[in-house]
């Protein structure tokens, strides 16, 4: 095998020695292939990021929901934040227990809330008419609020989820409408949270951030917790040279924050974290096939089959992933030029990448598309009727794992009850 563009896959050791094609022979192609060293050493980053001692970072479960990689994250000793009854009942089966888990939904039914009810999950509000649901529901019982702290960040409009014109969060001058709230129903606050958005590089939203929540915080005496939210990005643009995230400038700047807040609140005071993507993000890529080359109106076109269907967040997003370029010939990668990199969809907006400067591949050969850990499988779909990939882990001893087999059109059929 030559790689013919990009080095991040043999820096990492990321296939611990198996041949893409291979893989891509034995499980089909489009693939997703995820490494379980980069997942357990992310959720290590995370779970060490500050040495304040009541301190629990969550997984987001939406970012990636295979039950394998679920039991990973666990193992590494991190709760999980989860936005659906679907959401929780992945948890509980990978092992997470109900006190490790925190609901933090958004215009759900009151089913979606009885679900989390009956199963002891906490649950966060982030609408006064929800709160008032909710204490119907539940009265007497334990919640907590996600306020907006008016400062939102991330990398599209789309993923903003505080500040002005967002559907989340409570807002700080409803306060005393929450506490009035809590009287009538006979519910106790025991935390609050916040959200600003997902994808941030810069830091300082996030700590100017937790300004507001905690000055929120103070409103409310005997709180068991605080949590700030997340979102941390990882940089799409390696193969450019973009800098991670500062983790530890960050860690230490959240670190004066946490320690100062407990020491005025009076108590060591619980504080969580939500990194998001971060977690799995990295350890994921998407193996897919090169299935044709064409040039129109000037374009020069790389077809694959690595459709929208398999990675919706450039067509959501406009989002950006890094590619790699893989084959079985010796190819020189001298002379490049810049291709648009499309799927096999029947929509012209069916776009991985363009004007992407890459060597000239052949058809056959493979393509990889890094990054691919959140929100990837999780988002995919089976629209065009084509069923959706397989999933393969390589192990920390360079195994490979099969963690989702591949659909079939058989079942594509199967819940339409013929």
């Amino acid at each position: 095998m030559h790689t013919l563009h990009g080095n991040f896959t043999n820096q990492t050791n990321f296939f611990g020695g198996n041949n893409i094609f291979d893989l891509v022979q034995e499980y089909g192609s489009p693939l997703y292939i995820y490494n379980e060293e980069i997942l357990r050493t992310r959720c290590k980053e995370i779970k060490n990021l500050v040495t304040y001692e009541n301190f629990i970072p969550h997984y987001s479960v939406k970012a990636n929901t295979n039950i394998h990689l679920l039991k990973i994250i666990r193992e590494e000793g991190l709760h999980a934040d989860v936005m659906s009854p679907g959401e929780i009942y992945l948890a509980l089966k990978s092992g997470f227990q109900p006190e490790e888990l925190f609901f933090i939904p958004n215009n759900v039914t009151s089913e979606d809330m009885r679900y989390a009810i009956d199963h002891g999950i906490l649950m966060s509000l982030d609408s006064l008419s929800q709160l008032e649901l909710y204490g119907t529901l539940n009265p007497g019982g334990k919640v907590a609020i996600r306020f907006n702290p008016g400062i939102g960040a991330g990398h599209h409009e789309k993923v903003v989820t505080a500040g002005k014109k967002t559907k989340f969060g409570v807002n700080p001058e409803d306060i005393q409408t929450v506490k009035d709230l809590l009287k009538e129903y006979d519910l106790t606050l025991v935390g609050i949270n916040q959200h600003i958005g997902s994808l941030f590089m810069d830091y300082d939203p996030y700590i100017q951030s937790t300004t507001s929540i905690l000055e929120i915080a103070n409103h409310f005496k005997d709180l068991e917790f605080i949590d700030l939210g997340g979102g941390f990005g990882i940089p799409y643009h390696k193969q450019d040279g973009e800098a991670r995230l500062n983790m530890s400038a960050l860690g230490q700047k959240l670190d004066a924050v946490l320690h100062n807040f407990a020491e005025t609140y009076g108590k060591k005071i619980q504080f969580q974290i939500e990194p998001g993507r971060y977690i799995p993000c990295e350890c994921g890529l998407i193996a897919g096939s090169v299935t044709s080359l064409k040039e129109n109106g000037g374009v020069h076109y790389l077809g694959t089959d690595v459709g929208f269907n398999v990675l919706q967040r450039p067509i959501m997003y406009d989002s950006y992933h890094d590619l790699e370029l893989y084959s079985t010939h010796t190819t020189s990668q001298s002379t490049l030029q810049p291709f648009t990199v499309v799927g096999n969809i029947c929509e012209s907006g069916d776009i991985l990448a363009k004007d992407r400067l890459l060597p000239t591949p052949l058809v056959g050969d493979l393509i990889g598309v890094l990054d691919a850990g959140a929100y990837g499988f999780s988002m995919s779909s089976s629209y065009n009727q084509r069923p959706r990939t397989a999933e393969i882990l390589i192990t920390e001893n360079s195994t490979v794992r099969l963690i989702r087999k591949r659909e079939t059109l058989e079942d594509l059929l199967r819940p339409m009850l013929i």
